[in-house]
């Protein structure tokens, strides 16, 4: 992604804290990566060292950027939830973690039943095809990537984009959860879980659809415990 001069009627450094921003959230700047440096990003932009300080300062009081002394600056999220969340640690419980997501996909999947005559449920069965294909082959990354797809997809068909710009702000948090909790074989109850809940959309049942999105968090606890 290339970044381009800035336009000089607006102020320099919430010019280049977007442009930054957009490196960011384009994957032009992965999570995780060291960002090129203060007098780099001075050159490109025809901007001053202190002007990107600032837009650099900006971005990682969000959370997004992490500078590290002595290394430069890294990627730390790619949205400003996910950087709260990161800067201030409230992700490291796991339990806390599932929780949120209960609420989220429970009332996702109240909210896809009552779609359920016209909704398209295919994203759905074929994240599970996908699932059951991954745990044949003892892949746990497909695995991973087939779990996130059917929940996003479950979030997806409630039809409620505020719900889903929520969900995919918390997503890099999410799918740490799911990394964690992923094992291969599968507990026989997570798989009913799955099952039920998709049965309970697409039967346009929306009570039992929520009920069968918190028992899958649930299954998710319970299998973890070793119980």
């Amino acid at each position: 992604m290339t970044m381009n001069g800035p336009v000089r009627q607006v102020p320099l450094v919430l010019q280049v804290s977007e442009q930054f921003r957009a490196q960011i959230e384009s994957g032009a700047w992965p999570r995780g990566t060291r960002i090129p440096g203060e007098n780099q990003l001075a050159s490109e932009l025809g901007v001053s060292r202190g002007t990107v300080r600032e837009a650099l300062r900006s971005l990682s009081l969000t959370g997004l950027l992490e500078p590290r002394v002595g290394d430069g600056t890294y990627v730390r999220a790619t949205n400003e939830i996910t950087g709260v969340l990161v800067r201030d640690e409230l992700s490291a419980s796991l339990t806390d973690v599932l929780d949120a997501r209960a609420g989220i996909e429970a009332a996702a999947a109240r909210l896809a039943a009552q779609h359920a005559a016209s909704a398209d449920l295919t994203p759905l069965t074929d994240a599970l095809e996908a699932r059951a294909a991954a745990l044949a082959a003892d892949d746990l990354d497909a695995f991973v990537i087939a779990d996130t797809d059917f929940h996003r997809g479950v979030v997806a068909a409630s039809r409620n984009p505020l719900l889903l710009r929520l969900y995919d702000a918390l997503a890099e948090v999410l799918a740490a959860s799911i990394q964690q909790t992923a094992t291969i074989p599968e507990d026989h109850r997570i798989l009913d879980a799955h099952l039920d809940v998709l049965e309970a959309i697409r039967a346009g049942d929306p009570e039992a659809a929520s009920q069968a999105s918190y028992a899958l968090i649930e299954s998710v606890k319970v299998a973890g415990s070793g119980q």
